[in-house]
């Protein structure tokens, strides 16, 4: 056995830290029945011994001391150094431990009947599942203390910007208030728009019976019925100067066929009597004119 323990080791078995060297603890083990054997030596690996087999590893780095223990059916690692236990498979265990040698560690195997304990009569009956793995103690100290840099100067942040949040608040309230007017004005100008549609329809369909039913004196005249009068009256411009220059012709004309028919004795009375004739005459033409324009214009 003494070959098992032949490691380099301090001198002293403790010191002030609370370290103890592996004498003491193989010692305090044999209170209860248990040994320690070195795992990497000689003696047993030729035992060639699966470590899922065994109960428990003690490991040993410099000044610092943790237990690899099987609790039920599963193993954990009882580091002190991290926040919890961490749950190692079956078939990750040899792997970690071999980590362990790689990092420099110690390992011994507990051999015999460990004391009976609570958390392994527990976890005889259950399976443990572990969602997140533990993470070093000055690790977590290290986020928190980095979470909280973070969140110190995010509250400074938000502080310098606390009115511009305001401000961006107050600019989205602006933002739908101006769309909602906008919408508004959108539907506003849409029923302006057919209302106009309908009043041009409407102003259509009467145009449309102005133009079947004679228009009134107290109504107001269309543009068509202004055109038709525009037609009249330069129609009516052109016959009355036709009849002015027709009339001194015709004048004449009666003239020759009142002389030629009258056998008046005396000339002078026969040249007055041509003139009332040509007088009455004119009177009668101009009337006739005039009745016959009123009859043009009524049928328009």
């Amino acid at each position: 056995m003494e070959s098992i323990f032949h490691e380099k080791q301090p001198s002293g078995n403790m010191d002030d830290s609370g370290f103890f060297s592996i004498q003491v603890i193989s010692n305090a083990l044999k209170v209860w029945g248990l040994e320690l054997i070195l795992f990497n030596s000689p003696e047993y690996q030729r035992l060639r011994i699966d470590p899922i087999n065994e109960r428990s590893f003690i490991c040993n780095y410099k000044e610092h001391w943790f237990t690899v223990r099987k609790l039920g059916k599963q193993w954990f690692n009882l580091n002190s150094l991290l926040t919890g236990p961490e749950l190692i498979s079956d078939t990750y265990l040899a792997l970690f431990l071999a980590q362990l040698q790689q990092e420099g560690y110690s390992i011994f195997v507990v051999k015999g009947d460990l004391p009976d304990c609570e958390a392994d009569q527990l976890l005889q009956m259950i399976r443990v599942q572990q969602m997140h793995r533990p993470k070093l103690i000055g690790e977590e100290l290290a986020q928190l203390k980095e979470q909280r840099v973070q969140k110190t100067g995010l509250e400074r942040v938000l502080e310098v910007n606390d009115g511009t949040g305001v401000l961006d608040e107050d600019e989205e309230d602006f933002q739908r208030a101006l769309a909602l007017s906008r919408q508004e004005i959108d539907m506003e100008d849409e029923e302006a728009d057919l209302r106009r549609a309908i009043q041009l329809s409407m102003q259509g369909t009467s145009r449309n019976r102005c133009q079947d039913i004679p228009q009134t004196s107290g109504s107001h005249p269309t543009s068509e019925e202004l055109r038709k009068r525009r037609e009249a009256y330069f129609e009516k411009q052109q016959q009355q100067q036709q009849q002015q220059q027709a009339l001194p012709g015709q004048l004449t004309h009666l003239c020759e066929k009142s002389s030629t028919s009258s056998e008046a004795p005396d000339r002078d009375l026969g040249d007055s009597m041509s003139e009332e004739d040509m007088l009455q005459a004119a009177v009668t033409m101009s009337l006739e004119t005039v009745r016959s324009n009123l009859k043009t214009e009524g049928k328009k």
